[in-house]
């Protein structure tokens, strides 16, 4: 009799294989002497011959090649299978050669996590060099691409290989430390996620152990130094690969204000897609091979840069964003192009307990962002239900035309808290005739000392359309169950009535 342990292993090594001759099977064009693609599971010798397992799909009925190589880094916690059917889908229509591969450290590939780390990036790299060799790939014509933690790995291969001529990164981070720390602040709910995360899928390498041990501990400062050497937005000025980015308004994780600054450090071939949704929600679909408005424009973006067809997409404002609330897609030339021009709202003196939670609330990861893109229910709140004495609430002026707010609000408060640390949450809400409220974005940040001083608040980057009739409300309060903050009980925070509102109009 077989033993149990035994089995299971059987079972596991088994199942790629099983999946690939699925995949296979459903996906294949009915004849091969037409174009068509073909399925393989393979092992791949990354940096240091670390065996990494992949799904290498290649076009049949298009002759021996050479391809156009696309590699495709699987996300934080998924393995390979991530992709099978956008590879499938371009193999076919497109004639590329295509490899999904399991990132380092994670399910049934080897090594261990360290979080984008010099290995980890270098593994994109030895992953071309076998497609060049054993999948017919064109060393003239190679993209990488990926969802979240392989979006960020093709970002930093960018910046080190010259061969990548394009790049599609979706749900990414330039920044990993503005993503997880914003303004000084844990964004807890993200990083218990990726930690459970890449346990459960994954073996934990030193980096991303002491991490872990430093948050337990409360000094999640001293994990800073690994951020830029993994971010990025450090490397922007060696990437010069053609770079399409796609992210969602209400992303849990990597949220979009330091996309709109990396984006507009880019030099070269650029596009910036953010629509409603959360994390990796906006293009999910797409990577299984369905019809998705962002994985079509990454089939484009690789036929021109890579192919060099002549479909247009270098013609079109590189800038596309569609509204939060719902609404067509725009188009500018520049991220900065969405606003033009700003209201500024007065917001006067004020002073509040701090410590104390109020039913003003930032939302769950993915959770919420995926309500708001999916099915347009945004993170609510009854306005005249909030505690004034634990939040400040400024109303802004009924809108009695529809307007549009475009770009990235800022909120300049004069503040003089009463602890050593303090943390506050600013929230802008849409709010009706009757007080029921929308949350258009926010942002967190932490205060160290008891000195008044000026605080210059930038909210989240938005497009949000604002109903006629209705009017903006900023709340400002100092627990949000998202982060974790530094807001001791029974302190307090005064606002001076210099304090004011700059809201971004498109």
């Amino acid at each position: 009799m077989i033993p149990v342990t035994v089995k299971e292993d059987l079972v596991r090594r088994s199942l790629p294989l099983l999946l690939a001759t699925v995949l296979a099977v459903l996906l294949a064009p009915p004849s091969q002497a037409a174009p068509g693609f073909a399925v393989a599971y393979r092992t791949i010798p990354g940096e240091g011959g670390t065996p990494l397992k992949a799904f290498v799909v290649t076009p049949t009925g298009r002759g021996s090649g050479p391809f156009p190589l696309i590699v495709l880094p699987s996300s934080w916690g998924v393995n390979n299978i991530e992709y099978v059917g956008a590879a499938a889908k371009l193999a076919y229509q497109s004639g590329y050669s295509v490899i999904s591969y399991t990132s380092r450290g994670f399910h049934d590939s080897a090594g261990e996590i360290d979080v984008a780390g010099p290995d980890t990036v270098a593994d994109v790299s030895r992953v071309i060099d076998w497609g060049l060799a054993h999948a017919g790939g064109d060393p003239a014509r190679v993209g990488v691409g990926g969802i979240s933690y392989g979006a960020g790995q093709s970002l930093l291969a960018a910046a080190r290989d010259p061969r990548i001529k394009a790049v599609t990164a979706l749900s990414t981070w330039t920044d990993l430390a503005r993503s997880l720390y914003p303004n000084e602040t844990v964004s807890a709910q993200a990083v218990e996620l990726l930690l459970a995360a890449g346990k459960l899928t994954g073996r934990p390498g030193p980096v991303l152990r002491d991490a872990e041990a430093a948050y337990r501990e409360g000094r999640f400062a001293d994990v800073l130094p690994i951020s830029p050497p993994r971010s990025p937005a450090t490397h922007v000025s060696s990437i010069k690969a053609a770079v399409m980015i796609g992210n969602a308004w209400n992303d849990g994780l990597f949220a979009p204000g330091q996309i709109t600054d990396f984006f507009g450090a880019l030099t070269g071939p650029k596009r910036l897609m953010l629509s409603p949704g959360d994390h990796a929600t906006a293009e999910l679909f797409g990577a299984a091979g369905l019809p998705n408005e962002v994985w079509t424009s990454v089939g484009r973006w690789f036929d021109h840069h890579l192919k060099g067809e002549a479909n247009g997409i270098d013609r079109e404002l590189p800038v596309q964003v569609k509204p939060n609330n719902g609404g067509d897609w725009r188009a500018y030339p520049s991220w900065a192009a969405a606003t033009a021009r700003t209201r500024t709202v007065p917001l006067s003196a004020d002073r509040i307990g701090a410590g104390w939670p109020t039913i003003a609330e930032s939302g769950t990861v993915l959770v919420s962002g995926a309500l708001q893109g999916f099915l347009k229910l945004p993170v609510g709140v009854s306005t005249p239900l909030i505690d004034r004495g634990a939040a400040a609430v400024w109303h802004g002026p009924v809108q009695w035309s529809a307007t549009t707010v475009s770009g990235t609000p800022r909120a300049h408060l004069t503040v003089t808290p009463s602890a050593a640390r303090t943390t506050l949450y600013a929230y802008l809400y849409e709010v009706n005739a009757l007080g029921l409220g929308a949350l258009v974005t926010h942002k967190p940040v932490t205060l160290t000392g008891t000195a008044t001083r000026a605080v210059d608040l930038d909210l989240e980057p938005v497009v949000w359309q604002v109903a006629a009739g209705n009017r903006l409300v900023l709340v400002v309060d100092t627990v949000d169950a998202r982060y974790q903050g530094s807001s001791a009980l029974g302190s307090t925070v005064a606002f001076g009535a210099d304090s004011r509102l700059d809201v971004p109009l498109g």
